[in-house]
């Protein structure tokens, strides 16, 4: 790829292009200083980086050694060594003083989503996902049973169903004095009052504070903190059929969004780190736009406007049109070629994503934008794979050096941190007092933790299956554990406590079911697939009062320990144990990797054995690779046997993306596929690679698929050995 040489480093063009032409000539900052400024930060935090990333291969060495010698141990022996080791910290209690954080954070409990940053499309609909339609979301998912085939157009015998389930919840949230939603025949505002009108006369709320706003065709209501709008149109199509002329119910479903840079994008160069700054960039200057085809017409995505009402009393109110928006950056340990230090070392990509990301969010801070996204003047950045609280301080202090080579006031840069590595979680109070003056924003990540859990402890012996995860100890205390941490550290009306992604996008009746657990948790925040899912949650924070739960909560903590009970096996597997769980996992692995390596996807809904859709990301497949590498090293599996079910996986792969187009078939030519040798690799290189993360063989072998096709792969240099050799210890800080 072509480079330009700008203050000491080595430029991507396009990169740069972006910079010199977008970004940059706004905000009153110079090429040549945008530039000077990014090579001072990385002269200043190349030897912090590798410090951090040397002290976590020290550490994972002594534990290994430990293991080998007193396999998981007990409790209180392990406890005690990583004490000795510096691993296990003393506690650090504090209470977070972060100020300017926005109501999302604070006040209003529901939905997060993520979204890929190089995705426009996706990011507009997850931007604009803030309001739901209720309506909709029941009509088209199963979450209302449906056992006929729907009438092409509207059905009115779904809508039926749809507006008798709406009333019920409604006559849940918000009850009516001596009726029922289901009897209104007409919703009016009055001299200011809010009115519903039945065969029995008129009737209102039986809490009249509910109602807080409307406008033409729209009564606002609200409770628990989050707002519902019923939309009034007799001539529309659903309106004509509803017993008051409801076109529709629209709630606030996803109250932040996370843009991510990180585990649901493949961005191995600068162009696709280009695309993914660009995203983030037109959503700050509130232009970004996406053309599509819907139905065989064209659509035309842009940001949704604010919402205006009138309060009860006459005065004006503007509602938040969009999901506050949050970017999730990468870890310590990535490097990008995107730039090259001027001996040609890659710089460290977090910072490099930090800075970016900061001066694009300079458009909403001063107000350049058409839209705004925080109203207290900060900017939400997400810091994945910390390792404990001195990796949190860096980054504290990698956005303190920014906020000042930009001229920003101290902390305008907030974080938010991914509780998912196992020295976080352990130390989590310290972590969260390290930040004591950001922290937005603390939640747990399963998929990662577990693929950390099996890593720390891969020398133990073997682990449990995968899904056997599920119902360990470690697991439940490492959840409870999390909300203590936030809840002690006065995390509520302040921050943020979240919980993790819901897997199953089409499964809305199971989510609905199950998901309400996480408010009933403590948490304000949960993960979804998608804004219907946001939707179809936020009736879980209508239901459940958050903030109440947290007070039940305050004051309890969990005992630490229990997170040191080593997921291991009892009994050996049978034959069929194992069998199923290598052909789970050697499917779940391919079917993302070839999409990631072959299609450049980080995050998509990949069919399973059994033809069920999941979210996968680099999570997910952490888990399965870790989980494969840790049965191979103790003899659970052998060599020939994971070559042998890959193989197999892969004709079933090659059949589920059969009409994806431009799907890089796998197993024609096993040996010419950089998707299939990819899979491998992060198996057999799995138990010394480092942390157990998957990047780094993924960036190779996406680098190899985007490369002209040479049909000899020897000339290609594409020994996984010798590859891994070469290239995976080496120094990523630079």
């Amino acid at each position: 790829m072509p480079y330009t040489s700008l203050s000491g480093l080595q430029v991507d063009d396009v990169l740069r292009v972006f910079v010199r032409d977008e970004l940059l000539p706004s905000v009153g900052i110079s090429e040549d200083d945008f530039w000077g400024k990014f090579a001072q930060l990385q002269d200043r935090f190349a030897g912090p980086v590798a410090d951090v990333l040397a002290q976590r291969d020290t550490l994972q060495t002594k534990i290994d050694a430990w293991h080998i010698k007193n396999g998981g141990g007990t409790v209180d022996e392990y406890a005690q060594f990583l004490t000795d080791i510096g691993y296990l910290l003393e506690p650090v209690y504090s209470t977070i003083s972060v100020t300017g954080v926005d109501e999302e954070f604070s006040t209003i409990p529901g939905a997060q989503l993520v979204v890929p940053a190089t995705v426009p499309r996706y990011a507009l609909n997850a931007a604009n996902a803030r309001w739901g339609s209720l309506f909709d979301a029941y009509y088209g998912t199963d979450a209302l049973p449906l056992d006929y085939e729907l009438a092409p157009g509207y059905d009115p015998r779904r809508g039926a169903q749809v507006i008798a389930e709406v009333d019920t919840q409604l006559d849940g949230f918000f009850p009516l004095v001596n009726a029922s939603h289901a009897d209104v025949t007409a919703y009016s505002v009055v001299g200011g009052r809010f009115l519903a009108t039945t065969g029995e006369g008129t009737t209102t709320l039986a809490d009249p504070t509910q109602f807080v706003g409307y406008r033409e065709g729209g009564i606002l209501l609200r409770r628990n903190g989050a707002h519902v709008e019923i939309v009034i149109d007799p001539d529309s199509v659903v309106g004509q059929s509803h017993h008051a002329g409801v076109a529709d119910v629209v709630v606030e479903a996803a109250i932040t969004t996370i843009v991510d840079l990180e585990d649901s994008v493949a961005t191995v160069d600068g162009e696709d780190k280009t695309l993914a700054y660009s995203t983030w960039f037109g959503l700050h200057r509130g232009d970004l736009a996406s053309d599509f085809d819907k139905d065989g017409a064209t659509v035309h995505r842009t940001l949704n406007p604010d919402r205006h009402y009138l309060t009860p009393g006459g005065a004006d109110l503007v509602l938040h049109g969009r999901s506050l928006l949050l970017a999730r950056t990468v870890g310590h340990h990535m490097t990008t070629d995107a730039v090259l230090t001027a001996d040609g070392r890659e710089v460290i990509e977090g910072v490099l994503d930090a800075l970016v990301v900061v001066t694009a969010s300079l458009q909403d801070l001063r107000g350049l934008g058409s839209v705004k996204n925080s109203r207290t003047g900060s900017i939400y950045i997400v810091k994945p794979k910390q390792h404990g609280p001195a990796e949190v301080a860096l980054t504290v202090e990698i956005f303190g050096a920014i906020e000042e080579a930009l001229g920003l006031e101290k902390n305008t840069v907030k974080i938010g941190i991914m509780d998912e590595e196992k020295r976080t979680s352990l130390n989590l109070d310290a972590c969260i007092a390290a930040a004591s003056e950001r922290v937005i924003f603390i939640n747990t990540g399963f998929l990662d933790r577990t693929g950390d859990e099996i890593h720390t402890d891969f020398a133990a012996g073997p682990v449990v299956r995968k899904n056997d995860m599920k119902s360990q100890i470690w697991l439940s205390s490492y959840e409870d554990n999390n909300v203590d941490a936030g809840l002690a550290a006065g995390f509520s009306g302040v921050a943020q406590v979240g919980k993790g992604m819901w897997a199953k996008p089409a499964a809305m009746a199971d989510m609905l079911a199950q998901k309400i657990g996480h408010p009933l948790a403590g948490a304000n925040c949960a993960w979804v697939p998608s804004p219907t899912a946001a939707t179809l949650h936020a009736l879980h924070y209508l239901k459940v009062n958050v903030f109440d739960e947290q007070k039940k909560l305050i004051g309890r903590r969990t005992d630490r320990k229990l997170m040191l009970n080593v997921p291991l096996l009892t009994t050996p597997p049978t034959p069929e144990e194992i069998d199923n769980e290598l052909r789970t996992n050697a499917q779940s692995m391919l079917g993302y990797v070839v999409r990631w390596v072959g299609l450049g996807i980080g995050c998509s809904t990949v069919p399973d054995l059994n033809n069920v859709g999941l979210m996968e990301d680099r999570a997910t497949l952490r888990i399965s690779s870790q989980l494969l590498a840790n049965w191979l090293a103790h003899g659970i599996v052998d060599e020939a046997q994971i070559r042998a079910v890959f193989a197999q996986m892969a004709v079933l792969v090659d059949e589920q993306n059969a009409s994806v187009e431009g799907y890089p078939a796998m197993a024609p030519n096993l040996e010419a596929s950089e998707s299939f040798q990819a899979a491998l690799e992060l198996v057999f290189t799995g138990k010394i690679e480092p942390n157990g993360y998957t990047e780094r063989v993924l960036t190779y072998w996406r680098k190899e698929a985007k490369k002209e096709p040479e049909p000899d792969m020897l000339r290609r240099g594409l020994n996984v050995l010798t590859h891994w050799r070469k290239g995976a210890k080496k120094n990523p800080a630079g």
